[in-house]
């Protein structure tokens, strides 16, 4: 079983920057992308930025030219640099990663998600 754990949520103020990671594991487990989405109160879940293992990327309007994704396939993590935060950003942001394990069992997990909370 795969397993993502998220970390570097919290409270900041507008204009403020933060970090998130996600770190994958599992046995016989190889990564072909990860990425990021958000869930804001009473909306649905929404893609936020993926990027592949050989690093194409793929970045929602609302946060292009502010965040930037990245990935460490040697240690099976990816990351969101938040910058510039807006209100707006406020969400439960959740890690996904799909791929295979032992090569022909296609994954596709979530993480448990991690608060983001922009004041005014």
């Amino acid at each position: 079983q795969v397993q993502l754990v998220e970390s570097g949520g919290g409270l900041v103020q507008s204009g403020g920057s933060l970090k998130l990671s996600c770190a994958a594991s599992g046995s016989g487990m190889s990564i072909e992308a990860m990425g990021w989405y958000r869930q804001a109160p009473g909306k649905e879940r929404e893609l936020v930025a993926t990027i592949t293992s050989d690093g194409w990327t793929k970045y929602a309007a609302s946060v292009k030219d502010r965040f930037t994704i990245s990935i460490n396939n040697a240690k099976n993590m990816v990351y969101l640099q938040m910058s510039s935060l807006k209100p707006e950003d406020t969400a439960v942001y959740y890690c996904n990663a799909n791929g295979t394990r032992w090569v022909v069992i296609e994954f596709r997990t979530w993480g448990q998600g991690t608060q983001v909370t922009v004041s005014l």
